[in-house]
């Protein structure tokens, strides 16, 4: 055999190195040329040492094959390349009779990462941390990688105000050069927010000041919304707040100079200090636009906010810009920009603003894409569009589509953006990405009251069944005073114009609760099938019939008023007994819905109107009902919530109206405080509520974030008043009979369907009113 080192005069040496190299020596392999190769023709490649790696891989490396001469500059090469794959700590190469060994050893492999007393993460989400850095089970151990993994961890915890936190890092080598990694964590102590200093505000008190702050001193809520728990983000999101404050109050040079963060030395307590320049108050002397505006200058001048004589407010400046390019945007500017210029008279504190406006190109839209969507049919979420591909941009319609797809209720959040397409300068994407929520129920248990003695309740309903966007709900309802069994399917595209179709089939039995007096059976079977037609994009009228057969049966200790209806509908004159009565009622109702979100609406309009007739049929009524709910921004964080029904039902052609079409009031959806359904008249021998075919409500709320839950809407607390009365067919309608409550409560958009708990206070309440301060439903919309 032929060795490189024969020309040394070591011809002893039947395997001769032919190179061996770290990473730091790779670019000067066999600097001394002791060590060079002496060029030889492969026959053969060998590959040693390897237990993970497949010999393939190091062959794919190397730069030479079988029959071809292997050299210095080769040798370099192949030494090089492997190396940098990061799998081995070690290379040699040597040459065997005309065989090229290629001798490694590997680096281990990780064969799991593991944490021990983590409790401020879950573990899961260190897991997944750290594979991002490249410390993660199977990956290639590299000491370095874990020191930045060890860093990273710190990085999370201070950013969580453990300061005190300590790590201890871990590796143990186990069998088939593997490694095991544990992270060792002694989290300590919180450090805690103990006190805000702000210096140099002159114009607004420090109390004023730190109210604007998500960063607060320990308190008594803060356990709950760690708003004490120093963070650099929640730092930088509250220094924004203050300028935007000052900017909102006319101080343009207003600016926080510097921050102090200090922390005791047993990294316990913070304390921020904030240094604060405010300047002048600048009143807005004048204001013009500049630019192309296509001819529109005057429509556009009507959108500025910032009024001349005023003092300046940055909000209405920033309202300006937005509002400006949103209308250029109506016309296909999609990349419209709008800048205001100011200029300070600082002698009279006053400011000029200049608005240049630059439309940019005209843009129309190359695809509208879906993402987030896994259960929902694309299908279902594009009908809802109003913005087409290859058509025009317009932010209107882009607007109105996502606000549509919103309003299916099937999703948690819906975001649009409108990025340019790659390549173009006239062209958009308008990417709506949804995030699905639960929109099936399936609900079964049972319960024991002293009234309703032991029920039974199953229900499944699914809003958006297999995707398809149609509604499908069974119930089945028993206990021993209430028993429904009911199906009914709404498909809201039974036309591809947007006709919808909704039917519905029931059985159902109600008794009065034990704490009633009275006693009477009411049974009804009926179903019913409605349509509806869109008029615009928010404006739907419905055409419906159906078909209703109702059995009332009575006792002697029923209420006069069944009794009667009994009398008058074929039943015994004393009136005990039973009568049926066979419906055929049509309907024809309106609604209008322009509310930005189906589920948790924080402005918009939902309007109903729904006339009921049944002039063909035992029991001649009609019936009307009108609903107006209205929502309204009053801060960034509050939102006004207005509520007001007229419902009025009346007999025809002589007839009495229909005492189990009665209107009830009291409770959730109508005036809390009170017992439900047990508000208006009451039978003058046992006093229990018996409705009425006039009822008025009138809800208001002021909704505000849970604190902590940042800008999810799903769970908000809120606080009320309520009013409202039902009232007899033939009394006429008396606000001063009226009962009203205000109390607070809590609504939640929970995993089984929305959950609304209210505590109210009557705040009229008469003898012999049912009062019942806390009360809770499943269910409610608003």
């Amino acid at each position: 055999m032929k060795s490189q080192q024969d020309r040394f005069a070591l011809p002893f040496i039947r395997r001769s190195l032919i190179g061996s190299a770290v990473v730091a020596l790779c670019a000067t392999l066999y600097a001394n040329n002791a060590m060079a190769v002496n060029p030889f023709v492969v026959k053969d490649i060998r590959v040693e040492g390897i237990q993970r790696t497949e010999a393939g891989t190091v062959f794919s490396y190397l730069p030479v094959r079988v029959g071809e001469t292997f050299d210095d500059v080769k040798a370099s090469s192949a030494i090089k390349a492997l190396y940098a794959t990061g799998f081995f700590k070690d290379i040699r190469l040597e040459e065997e009779n005309g065989v090229l060994v290629v001798l490694v050893e590997e680096r281990p492999a990780i064969s799991s990462v593991d944490f021990t007393g983590t409790k401020e993460f879950e573990k899961d989400m260190l897991v997944k941390a750290l594979s991002e850095i490249g410390v993660a089970q199977t990956k290639i151990f590299d000491k370095a990688s874990v020191d930045r993994a060890e860093q990273e961890l710190k990085r999370q915890y201070l950013s969580h105000g453990l300061y005190g936190v300590k790590i201890t890092t871990t590796v143990t080598p186990i069998e088939r050069n593997r490694v095991t990694i544990m992270f060792n964590v002694d989290e300590g102590d919180v450090a805690k927010i103990k006190g805000i200093n702000i210096i140099g505000n002159k114009a607004f008190s420090d109390k004023e000041l730190r109210q604007l702050l998500e960063l607060r001193p320990s308190g008594w809520f803060t356990w709950y919304s760690k708003a004490d728990q120093y963070s650099k983000q929640k730092l930088t999101g509250d220094l924004e707040k203050i300028k935007s404050w000052y900017l909102n109050h006319g101080y343009l040079e207003a600016n926080v100079e510097s921050t102090q963060v200090s922390i005791t030395p047993d990294k316990r307590d913070i304390y921020l200090t904030l240094n604060i320049t405010e300047g002048e108050q600048y009143t807005v002397s004048s204001v013009k636009l500049e630019g192309e505006m296509f001819g529109r200058e005057e429509e556009l001048k009507q959108l500025i906010l910032l009024q001349p004589g005023k003092t300046y407010v940055g909000d209405l400046q920033e309202g300006t810009n937005k509002l400006i390019s949103d209308r250029l945007g109506t016309f296909g500017y999609a990349f419209a920009n709008v800048t205001a210029n100011p200029e300070l008279n600082r002698e009279k504190r006053e400011v000029a603003f200049t608005f240049f406006v630059d439309p940019g190109k005209r843009a129309y839209v190359r695809h509208m894409n879906i993402s987030g969507n896994t259960v929902t049919r694309d299908e279902v979420i594009r009908r809802e569009f109003r913005q087409f591909e290859s058509s025009w941009y317009d932010a209107n319609r882009v607007k109105l589509s996502r606000d549509r797809v919103d309003r299916l209720g099937y999703f948690k959040d819906v975001k649009v953006e409108t990025p340019e397409s790659p390549g173009t300068s006239d062209q958009v994407d308008v990417n709506i990405a949804v995030e699905e929520k639960p929109t099936g129920n399936f609900m079964i248990g049972g319960a024991f009251s002293q009234s309703e003695k032991f029920t039974f309740t199953a229900s499944i309903s699914q809003a958006n069944f297999a995707g398809s966007g149609n509604t499908v709900g069974i119930e089945l309802n028993t206990s021993k005073y209430n028993r429904t069994i009911a199906f009914s399917q709404t498909n809201p595209y039974f036309t591809d114009d947007g006709v919808s179709r909704a039917f519905s089939l029931y059985l159902r039995t109600s008794r009065p609760p034990a704490l009633n007096i009275g006693s009477y059976t009411v049974r009804q079977t009926g179903g019913n099938m409605t349509f509806g037609v869109p008029f615009s994009e928010s404006d739907t009228v419905y055409f419906g019939a159906g078909l209703e057969r109702t059995e009332l049966e009575t006792d002697e200790s029923s209420p006069s008023i069944y009794q009667t209806f009994v009398r008058q509908n074929g039943g015994p004159a004393s009136g005990v007994g039973s009568a049926t009565t066979n419906a055929i009622p049509l309907t024809v109702a309106w609604g209008r819905d322009t509310r930005d979100s189906a589920v948790t609406p924080s402005r918009g309009r939902f309007q109903r109107a729904n006339f009921e007739i049944d002039a063909i049929g035992d029991a001649k009524y009609y019936r009307l009902v009108y609903e107006h709910q209205w929502w309204k921004p009053v801060t960034r964080w509050m939102t006004l919530a207005l509520r007001g029904e007229f419902d009025y039902g009346k007999g025809i052609g002589g007839s009495a109206y229909p005492v189990f079409k009665n209107f009830y009031a009291g409770g959730i959806g109508s005036v809390r405080g009170y017992e439900s359904s047990s508000l208006g008249v009451v039978d003058q021998r046992y006093y229990d509520a018996i409705g009425g075919s006039k009822r008025i409500i009138a809800n208001a709320e002021l909704q505000f974030p849970f604190p902590g839950s940042g800008t999810d809407r799903s769970l908000r607390w809120f606080t009320f008043a309520d009013g409202g009365q039902v009232f007899q067919e033939d009394a006429k309608i008396r606000f001063g009979e009226f009962r009203y409550s205000a109390g607070i409560g809590l609504s939640w958009i929970s995993p089984v369907g929305p959950l609304k708990l209210s505590y109210a206070k009557p705040l009229n309440s008469l003898p012999g009113d049912r009062l019942e301060r806390f009360q809770f439903q499943m269910g409610t919309g608003f």
